[in-house]
């Protein structure tokens, strides 16, 4: 295309057209296409200076400086608190928590600015209020111009500034409407320079869209420091935060948390607190532990199995993917005597929790097979391990972390595949070495 030559972009996706159309033909909307001009300078002529070079050995080796939040399960997660200068995303979906979050990260940091697109003051006094009176020392500011929050950081220099969220900001020098792939780039690389220049930690707030991913362009994703995501189920109270990008440390930790009537409560030991609430000893119901980052989690697996009323049955999970139960059971049906081929399943992982880890497969066939045969199992039992195809049960990782886990819980016996490797059996603890899924039925009582 020659220099200078006119083209027509998209306000909304930024997608760009060699001539005018009335409507996007990739992201669908109605009367987004303006008028620009590209750029006339010619890529192969180099118009800059070289630039200076520094060898790995003779940089500054020290670790950053991390300004500590005093909230544990944060701090864990930021790898030790939030790094001066540092430009987190925090995602999450509608309704979880973010500004709840994001009030008590404020609220731990004193000079902490919280500039609301969405949110009018009062409405973010109302909910420090509720939370009891956290925050007295933040200051809070309603506008949606990005341009205004740069000037303010610029002018104040805070240790710390929340912005919720980048969907209601917009700056002056980019079209489109608020929330639009043009506002959200430029509006972030702003946000960027204005934290490398500062010093200043920005931590954004952004949406998540219905297929679970943050909205907005991937570049957003791209340009931050760390994203961070906020996960639970509306419906229970305890919620996870976990790194999927971190510049400045791991991405292998979790941070849990209770939803309460004051605000989000640390839980530095979940696995402790799902045992208080797990049901009583009853067919179908089996412990396992998962393995999310480097935490190891106690998880209660329910299974119910009916004698179907239709010429189908029915299998349905909460918590559980679908399509992994229909593997398993086939395995049951094809390697055991149990024949499910007349019985609705229903399965259910307690506690608003998912268990996607493969670690599960053992402690689902065992609540089935218990559920089948309507048998108690007992709540001194824990079961881990793969299922293959061929009914074999193969060994995890983190094998040590989930007997441990076991033994500070109280579990007197561990079902695990047969030759798992490299364990160190704690006292007290019975190991059941179980070969194929066939011979596990022997376990139940």
């Amino acid at each position: 295309m020659k220099s200078g030559t006119i083209l027509f972009s998209c306000t909304h996706c930024d997608a760009q057209y060699p001539k005018w159309t009335g409507r996007c033909l990739t992201c669908g909307q109605w009367s987004t296409i303006v008028e620009s001009l590209p750029s006339n300078s010619n890529p192969l002529s180099p118009t800059g200076k070289t630039v200076l070079f520094t060898r790995i050995g003779e940089t500054n080796q020290e670790a950053p400086v991390r300004k500590a939040t005093g909230i544990e399960e944060i701090d864990r997660v930021l790898g030790g608190g939030i790094v001066p200068g540092s430009f987190t995303l925090l995602g999450g979906e509608p309704g979880i928590g973010k500004s709840t979050l994001a009030l008590h990260i404020a609220a731990a940091i004193p000079g902490s600015l919280y500039f609301s697109g969405e949110e009018s003051v009062e409405q973010i006094r109302l909910r420090a209020n509720r939370m009891g009176g956290i925050g007295v020392s933040i200051d809070i500011a309603h506008t949606n111009n990005t341009d205004d929050i740069v000037a303010t950081i610029l002018e104040r220099r805070p240790p710390l500034a929340l912005v919720d969220s980048i969907q209601t900001i917009a700056s002056g020098d980019a079209m489109g409407d608020m929330g639009s792939v043009s506002q959200v780039r430029a509006s972030a690389g702003k946000l960027l320079q204005t934290a490398k220049l500062t010093g200043t930690a920005i931590v954004l707030i952004g949406h998540v869209t219905k297929d679970g991913a943050i909205a907005g362009p991937k570049t957003l994703e791209h340009i931050v420091d760390t994203v961070l995501s906020f996960d639970g189920d509306p419906h229970h109270g305890f919620r996870t935060l976990r790194a999927t990008k971190n510049r400045f440390g791991g991405t292998d930790d979790v941070g849990v948390f209770d939803m309460t009537e004051r605000g989000l409560v640390g839980i530095p030991d979940p696995s402790k607190t799902l045992l208080e609430n797990t049901s009583p000893a009853m067919p179908g119901s089996v412990l396992t532990c998962l393995v999310d980052g480097r935490r190891p989690f106690l998880v209660e697996i329910q299974a119910l199995v009916t004698k179907t009323m239709f010429g189908y049955p029915v299998r349905k999970t909460s918590g559980f993917d679908l399509n992994r139960l229909h593997l398993l059971t086939a395995v049951l049906q094809k390697r055991t005597a149990l024949n499910f081929s007349q019985h609705d399943i229903h399965l259910n992982i307690t506690g608003g929790t998912h268990a996607k880890e493969p670690a599960a497969d053992v402690a689902v066939c065992l609540a089935l097979m218990s559920a089948y045969k309507d048998t108690v199992i007992g709540k001194d039992l824990m079961a881990f391990g793969e299922v293959g195809l061929g009914g074999e049960l193969k060994g995890v990782p983190h094998t040590e972390k989930r007997v441990g886990l076991a033994r500070d819980l109280g579990f007197t016996r561990v079902i695990v595949p047969k030759h798992t490797r490299g364990l160190t059996v704690p006292q007290g603890i019975r190991m059941i070495d179980v070969p194929t899924i066939n011979e596990l039925i022997a376990h139940l009582p």
